[in-house]
């Protein structure tokens, strides 16, 4: 019966005559967590301002309302009251809006300015990882002709 030969010695050679450097490996993590967070403030922080727009439209519109179903004295009175609100509520939308807007437009500008910083780190890592691991492997491949002689 034929045995199965162990291939695990020849990887072993193999991956000791041309080592690999972790660090470039722990580098590229580090930037990338460094990345991830940051991104993650730039949400948190349009989340949060999103959700105070939110919260002021809705307690506004809500006092608005109150105003609205009031009782009043005159027959009159009733549509002046739906014509105010109708005029405030699309006062506070178009205000809310622009908050809105105003939160997107800072949310994409820092994403851009992160995407960009993120690139040019990641471009340098990775130019040091390759000038590293050339140089590595050229130094292996000289020893490995230098014990073929």
């Amino acid at each position: 019966m034929a045995k199965t030969q162990d291939f695990t010695k020849v990887m072993q050679d193999m991956a000791s005559a041309f080592p690999m450097d972790a660090s470039a490996m722990q580098g590229a993590f580090k930037t990338q967590a460094a990345l991830a967070e940051k991104m993650a403030k730039v949400a948190l922080e349009a989340a949060e301002k999103s959700t105070e727009i939110s919260a002021k439209w809705t307690k506004d519109t809500l006092s608005k309302i109150t105003l609205l179903t009031s009782a009043k004295q005159e027959p009159t009175e009733y549509s002046k009251a739906m014509t105010d609100f109708a005029s405030a509520a699309a006062e506070m939308t178009a205000e809310n809006l622009a908050a809105f807007a105003e939160v997107a437009k800072k949310v994409q500008m820092e994403t851009v300015e992160l995407m960009l910083a993120a690139g040019k780190d990641f471009s340098e890592d990775a130019t040091a990882a390759v000038k590293k691991a050339t140089a590595e492997v050229t130094t292996a491949a000289k020893k490995a002709a230098a014990a073929a002689k």
